[in-house]
């Protein structure tokens, strides 16, 4: 099956500041050495998928750099490869990105001049671990006209933040409900969208020349009694990066589970993501470390309990870090003590300050100085 990928990552979400300060949420750094995007992507090459747009909008930079030609994806090809769709100005437009159906349609040539039979569409921003060739064969067992991929959520989702379904006994898709306020039940649609290529344009001509922009509201949920719209179970770990400091902080902390850890990067294929060349992580004689994943390149000669250290963090002599995130490049000087918090990139904690927080999390921006 010839099948496009399309990957929506023009994201902002000011819920993720002043982690999106600089970058989209799509290029938010997770576990130590990757970004959010790495994970949507990785699933679509492990899943055969050799031709991938990215449409990106918001701060681009940091994710276009991450990305690059796409070698680390094996997207770096003759034939497919990766392409990066960017809002433009051209003779006949001079308008950003107007939601997510707006986005594809202003990047029509790619679905124009491609060979593929179908189009699977999802988010940069979700972290999650798939093989998508389940859904492929399901979506023509069923002769669905859509077919959309969907869980159950437990009591650590919030549900009004999230498209509820309501699905007949045939799993076909009978209700949308978009964020809301009483949600009728606990199964949700994860943003991932599977459908012949032919019907996606059709529907994108019918609907965004008509000033209607987005995939779900305008196109998939007006045309559930018209098309046969199909639910896909997944039942796996699966969570929102844009959903708040919060949820970013809870995402983090669970791949010092190993389950979780397991089923991310032992099972359904590699998590692929830009390469740097770095030694392995080094611990000096005075280092404590407990339950806590250390990236290569970092150097541990104090106490680290329950944290994220990223590449080429510094943790020094007496220096104590824990349920914490401290992304690349950061020095955390003598003595230093930080609980409960975030810091972005090339940070620098002066020796002896003590950082402690609680349910509301510190977040530290890029370079800060504390």
């Amino acid at each position: 099956m010839r099948v496009l990928g399309l990957i929506l990552a023009g994201g902002k979400s000011d819920r993720l500041w002043p982690l999106t300060k600089v970058r989209a949420s799509a290029a938010v750094p997770v576990f130590g050495k990757y970004r959010a995007i790495d994970f949507t992507l990785s699933n679509m090459v492990n899943s055969g998928i050799r031709k991938v747009g990215i449409l990106t909008q918001y701060n681009p930079r940091s994710l276009m750099d991450h990305l690059g030609s796409g070698k680390e994806w094996d997207l770096d090809r003759k034939s497919g490869g990766l392409f990066i769709l960017q809002p433009y100005v051209g003779p006949n437009r001079e308008v950003w990105y107007r939601g997510t159906a707006d986005a594809i349609f202003q990047n029509m040539t790619i679905l124009r001049r491609g060979e593929e039979d179908h189009v699977l569409i999802g988010s940069g921003d979700h972290i999650y671990k798939m093989i998508y060739r389940d859904l492929f064969s399901y979506h023509l067992k069923k002769g669905a006209d859509i077919t959309l991929l969907v869980k159950e959520l437990d009591e650590t989702y919030n549900l009004s933040e999230y498209g509820i379904v309501q699905l007949d006994d045939d799993m076909r898709v009978v209700e949308i409900e978009e964020k809301p306020a009483h949600p009728k039940g606990n199964i949700a649609f994860l943003g991932v969208y599977f459908m012949n290529k032919e019907l996606l344009k059709e529907l994108l001509y019918a609907t965004v020349p008509q000033g209607k922009y987005d995939l779900l509201l305008d196109i998939v949920i007006p045309n559930l009694d018209r098309l046969k719209v199909y639910a896909y179970r997944f039942d796996g770990y699966w969570r929102n990066v844009k959903k708040g400091i919060k949820e970013y902080y809870r995402i983090n902390m669970d791949i010092l589970k190993k389950e979780v850890r397991d089923e991310l990067f032992y099972r359904n294929g590699k998590v692929y993501t830009k390469l740097k060349d770095l030694p392995p992580p080094k611990f000096t004689t005075t280092a404590v470390v407990e339950n806590s994943l250390i990236a290569d390149g970092s150097i541990v000669s104090g106490t680290v309990r329950n944290s994220i250290i990223f590449r080429n963090v510094r943790i020094k002599v007496g220096a104590i870090v824990e349920n914490s995130i401290i992304m690349e490049s950061t020095v955390v000087e003598e003595g230093a003590v930080l609980r409960n918090v975030i810091l972005d990139k090339n940070c620098i904690v002066r020796e002896g300050r003590v950082i402690e927080g609680d349910i509301e999390l510190p977040v530290f921006e890029k370079r800060a100085v504390l």
